[in-house]
């Protein structure tokens, strides 16, 4: 059965580390709630829950898909490109280890949310929190597992998941990615068909595959009905409060099929 490994809201969640957005209050009861509904609509798409340990001096710990990379039966354990994140990928291999194969990154910095593997490629963006250091770290890791790393350059976004996703194959077989083009080249994702973004919707392209369905942030309408129109189906949720402290869906859990 697959897994999302999650972990609860801190109530430091206001203090989390920002790079293009500006601070804004965050109500974290209201997140931690939002963040309970995502996780049941993982459940409810048929994805066991599995909660990390609680990291409450953590800012960011809810946003655990920067603390590792789950590849079948193998994890990666990263190292957070912001210095204050360091310490959460002890919790992360803990609660990990019971499942998989442990690995550590020897060097760099490298965050999970600039890492999507289609098939047996890991896309890799250069961002301010992956460093090529990180990437060749991550290249000798899972070279040995069958999978090939592939650099992205990327625009002005935090992660390469910020920028694109990969939805799955379409209702006509077509392995497809949501993209926004501004913040990256659809052509680099080889054998995918892209859905573009809609111009006025930027962070749209952050979606979590979880099993038959599509979770994305509400507040995007026309580009989930472009999804949606391609056979995908979506659930949209309200992630606005974690959405303030930089997050995408894709943040708030890690997901082992």
């Amino acid at each position: 059965m697959p897994m999302a490994f999650t972990r609860a809201v801190s109530p430091r969640l206001a203090d989390c580390a920002l790079t293009h957005l500006k601070r804004q209050p965050i109500d974290v009861r209201r997140a931690a709630e939002q963040q309970a509904a995502y996780e049941l609509a993982l459940a409810d798409a048929g994805l066991t829950i599995h909660r990390l340990s609680p990291l409450d001096d953590h800012p960011d710990g809810v946003f655990v898909e920067d603390t590792a990379i789950l590849l079948g039966d193998h994890a990666v354990i990263t190292r957070p490109g912001i210095p204050s994140r360091f310490d959460e990928i002890f919790s992360t291999a803990e609660g990990l280890a019971p499942y998989f194969t442990i690995h550590f990154l020897e060097s760099g910095i490298l965050d999970g949310g600039d890492v999507l593997r289609i098939d047996q490629t890991l896309y890799l963006g250069r961002s301010r929190r992956t460093d090529s250091q990180g990437m060749c770290a991550l290249r000798a890791i899972v070279e040995t597992l069958g999978f090939q790393v592939v650099p992205v350059e990327l625009g002005r976004c935090l992660h390469l998941k910020t920028a694109v996703t990969f939805a799955g194959p379409d209702q006509h077989g077509r392995p497809t990615v949501l993209v926004n083009p501004e913040w990256v080249d659809p052509a680099i994702f080889a054998g995918t068909d892209a859905i573009n973004v809609d111009e006025d919707e930027p962070y749209a392209a952050n979606i979590v595959r979880a099993a038959d369905r599509l979770v994305m942030a509400a507040g995007s309408p026309r580009t989930a009905e472009q999804v949606r129109e391609r056979g995908f189906e979506v659930v949209e949720l309200d992630l606005s409060e974690l959405q303030k402290a930089e997050a995408g869906g894709t943040c708030m859990s890690l997901i082992a099929d």
